[in-house]
């Protein structure tokens, strides 16, 4: 994705952290939904075209996804379908890319929740592998001409109990719906996503006031500047450190603090 599109991905997948933050919702049902709704903008190239058409505005675009599709999906899939319409997508093809993706997301983050993440960034990578170098397996997953339910049961019954359910959903997927993508690609595509979730870093800030939002973009582009990793910000307010910030990252702080400075400067006095 390009220029307008990929701002409004970034956008769309920080609505979906929301959900998954939240710790309320069913992420396997929120992805089998967003699957759903990619397969019905892949085919249906009207609606695609309508709910991407920057000639009407966000609130008409997102009032016909409620109007067309709210009965088909549970509230949390409609509300980040909703969100992405209102935005502007370079291309009609990008609005159902990027919900395919973030259906994967959603499902890398259950497989998070339930501490398989690990497992599940493994398998896909194991998987892509013995596909590509198996040519009779990789010739089944990817026969067009077998019926979508023969080849579902084929994943079903080579994975059943042998990997985490969260892979096997992914795997079924990637067979079932490639999108014009080898099983290999889609296995690298939705493993790429298991990753972006894994180096996403976690910044516990302390500041002696509430940040406003320009300083919370400032702080967290510096702070990917650094690790070279996105880093969600977790913002504590603590009047005692006096001004500054104090920033802890795993077992690294940055401390910037007003008293980690008297400290410093009342020990170089002493010292």
């Amino acid at each position: 994705m390009q220029g307008a599109s990929r701002d409004s991905f970034a956008a769309a997948r920080e609505t979906l952290g929301t959900v998954v933050r939240s710790g309320d919702a069913d992420l396997a049902a929120l992805s089998d939904d967003l699957f759903h709704l990619t397969g019905l903008l892949d085919v249906e190239g009207p609606l695609r075209r309508a709910l991407t058409d920057p000639s009407r505005n966000g609130e008409d675009r997102a009032a016909l996804a409620r109007a067309v599709v709210g009965e088909r999906v549970g509230g949390e899939a409609l509300d980040v379908l909703v969100w992405a319409v209102r935005a502007r997508w370079s291309a009609p093809r990008d609005l159902p890319d990027a919900l395919e993706l973030l259906a994967v997301d959603a499902l890398i983050a259950a497989a998070d929740r339930a501490e398989r993440l690990d497992a599940v960034e493994d398998e896909l990578f194991r998987m892509g592998r013995i596909v590509a170098a198996t040519p009779d397996l990789r010739a089944a997953l990817s026969d067009a001409s077998a019926p979508l339910t023969s080849r579902a049961a084929l994943v079903e019954g080579l994975l059943e109990g042998r990997v985490a359910v969260e892979t096997r959903a992914l795997i079924r997927q990637g067979v079932v719906a490639p999108r014009g993508r080898t099983f290999e690609r889609i296995m690298t595509e939705y493993g790429r996503v298991a990753a972006q979730r894994r180096s996403e870093l976690v910044a516990t800030v302390t500041a002696s006031v509430p940040l406003t939002e320009e300083q919370r973009s400032r702080l967290g582009a510096a702070l990917a500047r650094i690790y070279g990793h996105d880093v969600h910000l977790n913002i504590d307010v603590d009047p005692s450190i006096l001004g500054g910030i104090r920033v802890a990252i795993g077992d690294e702080v940055i401390d910037g603090s007003v008293v980690a400075r008297l400290d410093d400067a009342r020990r170089r006095l002493v010292g």
